[in-house]
Parts: structure tokens; C-alpha cells; sequence
């Protein structure tokens, strides 16, 4: 899983494109409260980070997303008593409702999808992505953004290397009496601080130089939007668009309060889910077209 002859092929899509896309699941993941949305969004979700990320993400998604997702579940009917159907009653004499739990189960399974998500974006749109798209509408709010998103990364990178440096000189935290481990964490912290301070001063020079803030200055970019950006717009598009009447058109709809109700099903009612569960999995479509593909090209060479 971890050992890729082959990158994300999705990543190295147009940035409006990889941006397009996030944004649209992201706001569907947030409105559609639907049960059968909030499993596709989780389900597309996971299966996107564990592709992107492999046992990184398996670990992340079944040992902190899942706990996190089965702890919100159970504290929701503890606090929020609304819903019709009572099954019982707490100790404290508040009802126990059915409608409370499972709106305990869908907020904290949109809650994990949306995270999820979120890991996602963070590995296909990197800094250079962002800035390109938003550094001439919004430029020094871009380089912030970028600059921040990039922060913990960099930071966790660092102190890595720092801490597999004084390791090798026998320095580490793991070494020593308590205090002599505090006097090295210490050190590490010391050096980590240096080390920011120093890229600042360095960054900032380097961007003086390039002419960052002057009026008409240009900026080079490798990004063109050619012919397979634009159909996976229009394959972005069109899910989406199948997806959004869908919403108008009440296929969508799901209350969990004062009782639990959903839209009628028809045959064309299941259109809308079956553009959003295509639409949850494009980039898996495309990263399984392109393992094809290089594929044959390997067994043809």
C-alpha cells in the first residue's frame, strides 16, 4: 500500500480543479443529512485518504475518527433529550429518545467525513496550489493561509530531525534521568525555535528579492488547464448539478426532530444518490484508470 510505483494521479489535476472538487463534497458533506449520503460521504472519504495516505490514514481513520465518531454518538442522547419516540429514562429523569441517538450517529458521522475530507485536501491542494489560485485575488491573505497550513508539517519534520540528531549523540528524551530529559527536550525545543526563526529571516529575504509586493510584478506558474481538466469538470459539474436537484427537489430531504421522516422513494428518486456516491468516488475512478494505464504500459515495455 505504502510502496507506489505511481502517484495520486487526481493530485496532479488542475488546482481549480482539485479545489472545485473538495469544495463541492465538502458543502454536500455538511448539508446532506441524509443517512444513506452520510455513509456514502464517510465511505468515499476514508477509502480517498487511505489511497492518498495508506497505513497512515488506516491508523488515523480506525483509532481516532472511529473512537471520536462512537464517543459523539453516545454523548448526544446524554445531552439533547428532544424526539417523540422515548425509549426510557436516564437517572437524572430526562428522556432517553430514539430520534437523539441517531442524531447523535449522523452528526458525528458527518463530523468524521468532513475531517476526513479535510486530510484529503490537505494532501492534494499544497501551498503552490493555493497560492496560485488565490495569490493575485488575494494575495497576502493566500501567503498567510499557505504559510500556516504548511506551519504544522514543518514543524513536526523538524523536530523529527532534531530529535534523530541528538539521539545519535545520546541526548534524546528517551535518555537519561527524568531531569537530564527535560534538560534535553529542552534543547531540542531551543534548537526548533532557532531553526523557525532563522527560516523566517531567510524567507523573508528570499521573498524581497523575487519582488513580492511590488505593482506589476508577474508570477511563473506550470499549471494549464488542458483537456483532462476539463472533463473532469464536467464530470464534476454534472454530479453535482444531479446532486443539487436532488436537494431542491426534496430526494434528499431527512429529519431526525420531532419524529423521523424522509422523502418518498421513486425510481428516479435514487438518481441523486447514485450521483453522489459517483461523485464521492472520483478521484478513486481516476487513480484506478491511471494504475490501468500505467499498467499496460509496463507490460508493454
Amino acid at each position: 500500500m505504502s510502496n507506489k510505483s505511481y502517484v495520486d494521479a487526481f493530485s496532479s489535476y488542475h488546482p481549480f480543479v482539485n479545489f472545485l472538487y473538495f469544495a463541492v463534497v465538502l458543502i454536500f458533506s455538511m448539508i446532506l443529512m441524509h443517512p444513506a449520503c452520510l455513509a456514502i460521504s464517510l465511505f468515499g472519504a476514508f477509502a480517498y485518504s487511505i489511497y492518498l495516505k495508506g497505513k497512515k490514514a488506516v491508523k488515523f481513520n480506525f483509532f481516532i475518527l472511529l473512537p471520536m465518531l462512537i464517543i459523539m454518538a453516545l454523548v448526544n442522547p446524554v445531552f439533547n433529550h428532544e424526539g417523540a419516540t422515548i425509549l426510557t429514562y436516564l437517572p437524572s429523569g430526562n428522556p432517553l429518545t430514539l430520534e437523539s441517538i441517531l442524531y447523535g450517529v449522523a452528526a458525528s458521522t458527518m463530523l468524521s467525513a468532513v475531517i476526513c475530507w479535510f486530510s484529503c485536501y490537505n494532501e492534494v491542494m499544497t501551498s503552490d496550489k493555493f497560492i496560485y489560485l488565490f495569490g493575485r485575488i488575494i494575495p497576502s491573505l493566500s501567503l498567510i493561509l499557505s504559510m500556516a497550513l504548511r506551519l504544522v508539517p514543518r514543524f513536526k519534520e523538524q523536530i523529527r530531525v532534531i530529535s534523530d540528531g541528538q539521539k545519535c549523540i545520546g541526548r534524546d528524551v528517551s535518555n537519561g534521568s527524568i531531569f537530564q530529559r527535560a534538560k534535553n527536550g529542552i534543547t531540542i525545543l531551543s534548537i526548533l525555535i532557532t531553526w523557525a526563526l532563522e527560516n523566517a529571516i531567510e524567507s523573508a529575504d528570499s521573498m524581497k528579492s523575487r519582488g513580492y509586493g511590488l505593482p506589476g510584478r508577474t508570477a511563473f506558474s506550470i499549471f494549464r488547464l488542458d483537456g483532462r481538466d476539463k472533463k473532469a469538470l464536467a464530470v464534476i459539474g454534472i454530479l453535482g448539478s444531479l446532486v443539487l436537484t436532488g436537494m431542491l427537489g426534496k430526494a434528499l430531504y431527512f429529519r431526525y426532530y420531532p419524529t423521523i421522516k424522509g422523502s418518498s422513494m421513486g425510481i428516479f428518486s435514487y438518481l441523486p444518490f447514485f450521483a453522489y456516491a459517483a461523485l464521492c468516488m472520483v478521484p478513486i475512478f481516476i487513480d484506478k484508470q491511471e494504475e490501468k494505464q500505467w499498467k499496460v504500459t509496463q507490460s508493454g515495455s
